[in-house]
C-alpha cells in the first residue's frame, strides 16, 4: 500500500473504529477485588471478553491467557512484532464530569471517555490495521500479534503472568505515550506515609484516588471553622457546617497525570497548606504540617523534600502528593516521583526515609529507568513510518511517564498522543476523531513497514 492508500482505508474505517472505541468505553475497566477467573476483578475480565470475541468473530487466531491478557495476531506463525496495549483504566472517583465517563460523548470532534486515549483509543486504531491488512488480504512476510492486558494502571502484574506462558517478540511497541516515539523513561518512586493518630479536631481528611495523578479534589473535615486566609492560584474552596456541627472544607483544582505536574493545580497541598496552623496541636496535626512542608502548593520538582536532581536526557524530577486517607485513627499519604533516566532511585529513597522516619515514611515501589538505542534498526523504521505519515521530522523522546514497556529489554513507545490537552487519567478525558484516523495511519503503516 501506497501513503495515499493507507490514508484512504483509515478514514474508510473510522465510523467502524469510533464505534469500537464506543463499546470499549462502555465497560468500567477500573480495577476491583480479584476473584476466580477474574484477577482484576470483573470489570477487567469483562472487558478482556469482548475484546476476546471481538477479534475471534474477526477471524484472527486469539488466545486468552487465564483473563489476565489477550493476544491476537493475524495467523499461527510466531510473531516477530509485537504490539502491546492495556484495556484497563484509572478510576473516575472524585473527578468533576461533565458527562456519564463510561458512555462515550461524541462532541466538537471528539470523544470524550475514561479511556479514550489511555489507552482504549490506540488499541482500537490497532485492531482496526488488522481489520485493513485481513479485508485487502496483505501478505505479510512477518507475523505480529496484539497483546491486551488488564493492569497496566496499577504495576502490570497481568505482564509478569503472561511471561510465565509466552514471551515477547524482538520488535515491541506499545501506543501509550507521547508522538513520535519515547526511547527512555524515567524511574518511579511510589511512597507512602502512614501512622496512626489519637482523635483531635480533624475528624477525617481525604484527597486523591490514585498515586499516579495530581488530585483534582481534597476534603477535610474539621470540628471547628476556620478561615482560608491565602489564595492559592487555580483552586477553588467551598465550606458548609454540617448536620452534626462539624465543618467540612473541599478544595478543588485541576486533575494531570503525576509525570506531568505542571499540566495540573494539586487540590490536596493547597488544602494541607490551610490546614497547617489552623489545627490544633496533635499528632495528625504535626503530620500534616510535615508532609506540608516537603510537598508546598504549587512546588513539583522535590526541593522541599531534598530529592531535587535532573539530567540532560529526560530533564528534571517530578514529586507528586498524590493521595491523603485520614480517618477513624489512622493516616495515610502517598507521594508519586519520576526521576532521571541517569539517576539511582534508591538514593532518592533514602533521602526520603532519613526525613520522614519518625513518622512512618517507607518506599512501596521503586522502578529503576528504562532506556533503549534511538539508532536501532527498529527504532528508525518506526521514525520512518512517522515520517511518511505526517511529513514532519521523527524524533526520540525522553519522558517521565512509565509506560507498558518500561521493565522489556526492547520496547518502545510509539504514539499516541498528540496533546497534552487530552485530560488523561483526569476528567473529561479525551481522543480527537481526527487523531485517532491520523493515529491508524501512522501504525498501519509502521505494521507495513517492519512486517511485509
Amino acid at each position: 500500500m501506497d501513503i495515499e492508500q493507507i490514508r484512504q482505508k483509515a478514514e474508510e474505517y473510522l465510523p467502524s473504529e469510533t464505534e469500537l472505541l464506543k463499546q470499549l468505553i462502555a465497560i468500567p475497566s477500573v480495577k476491583g477485588e480479584p476473584e476466580e477467573g477474574a484477577p482484576f476483578g470483573w470489570e477487567c475480565r469483562r472487558v478482556l471478553e469482548f475484546a476476546e470475541k471481538t477479534l475471534k468473530d474477526d477471524g484472527f487466531v486469539v488466545k486468552n491467557v487465564d483473563n489476565y491478557v489477550v493476544t491476537a495476531q493475524m495467523d499461527e506463525r510466531e510473531p516477530e512484532l509485537g504490539i502491546l496495549a492495556h484495556l484497563d483504566v484509572v478510576p473516575v472517583a472524585g473527578q468533576s464530569w461533565t458527562a456519564d465517563p463510561f458512555t462515550a460523548d461524541v462532541r466538537e470532534g471528539r470523544i470524550y471517555g475514561r479511556g479514550s486515549i489511555d489507552d482504549k483509543g490506540p488499541a482500537a486504531a490497532i485492531i482496526t490495521c488488522m481489520r485493513i491488512i485481513r479485508d485487502m488480504k496483505i501478505p505479510l512476510k512477518r507475523n505480529f500479534r496484539l497483546i491486551l492486558g488488564s493492569d497496566e494502571e496499577n504495576g502490570s502484574s497481568d505482564l509478569e503472568y503472561y511471561l510465565k506462558h509466552e514471551k515477547f517478540p524482538p520488535m515491541l511497541f506499545t501506543p501509550d505515550a507521547d508522538w513520535p516515539l519515547v526511547v527512555g523513561e524515567k524511574g518511579n518512586i511510589r511512597y507512602e506515609i502512614s501512622g496512626e493518630y489519637a482523635p483531635c479536631d480533624i475528624v477525617s481528611l481525604t484527597g486523591g484516588s490514585v498515586i499516579n495523578a495530581v488530585p483534582e479534589r481534597a476534603q477535610a473535615v474539621l470540628t471547628h471553622d476556620i478561615e482560608i486566609e491565602h489564595h492559592y492560584d487555580g483552586v477553588t474552596f467551598t465550606k458548609e457546617q454540617l448536620p452534626d456541627g462539624n465543618y467540612q472544607i473541599t478544595a478543588v483544582g485541576r486533575g494531570a497525570h503525576a509525570s506531568t505536574p505542571q499540566n495540573g493545580v494539586n487540590a490536596l497541598t493547597a488544602l494541607l497548606a490551610v490546614l497547617s496552623g489552623n489545627v490544633e496541636d496533635s499528632l495528625l496535626g504535626g503530620v500534616i504540617g510535615a508532609v506540608s512542608m516537603h510537598f508546598p502548593f504549587g512546588e513539583w520538582d522535590g526541593e522541599s523534600a531534598g530529592i531535587k536532581t535532573s539530567d540532560k536526557l529526560s530533564g528534571a524530577l517530578t514529586a507528586v502528593l498524590s493521595v491523603a486517607d485520614c480517618h477513624d485513627g489512622r493516616y495515610r499519604f502517598f507521594m508519586d516521583s519520576r526521576f532521571p533516566v541517569t539517576a539511582r532511585g534508591e538514593d532518592t529513597v533514602k533521602l526520603l526515609d532519613d526525613d520522614f522516619a519518625l513518622i512512618g515514611g517507607h518506599s512501596i515501589l521503586c522502578m529503576e529507568p528504562h532506556l533503549v538505542d534511538e539508532n536501532s534498526e527498529f527504532v528508525q523504521q518506526l521514525l520512518a513510518a512517522y515520517e511518511d505519515m505526517t511529513g514532519e521530522k521523527g524524533f526520540c523522546r525522553y519522558i517521565g511517564g512509565g509506560t507498558y514497556v518500561h521493565e522489556t529489554s526492547n520496547g518502545v513507545a510509539f504514539g499516541a498522543e498528540w496533546t497534552t490537552e487530552n485530560n488523561m487519567h483526569g476528567a473529561d478525558e479525551f481522543i480527537g476523531i481526527d487523531e485517532l484516523r491520523r493515529d491508524t495511519e501512522i501504525y498501519l503503516a509502521a505494521i507495513l513497514k517492519l512486517c511485509c
